[in-house]
């Protein structure tokens, strides 16, 4: 991983946490609207992330992917301890699983990307208030079923790792500034 990977990861972490933030907004925004453009009630809406592609860490680790890792670092060794070589403790198998992400085999690091945003299929929730111009001729008015406290808590969600990962990035570059001191 080259030195601006964690800065890349970050990044795209930074740029889903506001998306999520965004359409946790927009769910509290529009948690009475009993009439939208469909001709119903607002539905709430859920972000989707998604890892980005790469090959995983273990390949970094076994030094495949471009970059100096582990197993690089310590030859066949460092790929038997971790699956990758014949000696290997088991046939394709690795002491580290195949479901840790890392970066891929163009050297290119992971991250995480919004996928999509959906919209919550539940029923909206009916309340009798037969003065309000949305209501049926049951008097019944179609709200969102959205919960106030569960939008506050994925906001805090969002805050909180969004925060984390600014964080990630103020470290890197006070890494990045440090190293460069060492070279003076």
């Amino acid at each position: 991983m080259n030195l601006f990977g964690v800065m890349d990861i970050s990044g795209s972490a930074l740029k889903a946490e506001r998306v999520r933030a965004e359409v946790v907004a927009a769910n509290m925004a529009n948690a009475e609207t009993t009439r939208t453009a469909d001709g119903g009630p607002y539905r709430r809406q859920h972000v989707v992330f998604q890892a980005t592609s790469s090959d995983g860490f273990s390949a970094s680790l076994l030094g495949t992917s471009g970059a100096t890792g582990f197993g690089s670092a310590f030859g066949s060794f460092g790929s038997s301890l971790l699956g990758g070589g014949p000696a290997g403790p088991g046939a394709g198998s690795s002491l580290l699983g195949s479901s840790a992400t890392g970066f891929g085999a163009s050297g290119a690091v992971g991250g995480v990307q919004v996928s999509g945003v959906l919209e919550d299929q539940g029923a909206p929730l009916e309340r009798y208030d037969p003065t309000h111009p949305d209501a049926g001729p049951d008097g019944y008015v179609a709200y969102p079923d959205i919960n106030p406290l569960t939008e506050m808590v994925d906001l805090m969600g969002a805050t909180r790792s969004y925060g984390l990962n600014a964080t990630a990035v103020q470290a890197e570059k006070q890494m990045l500034v440090s190293s460069l001191e060492i070279l003076k």
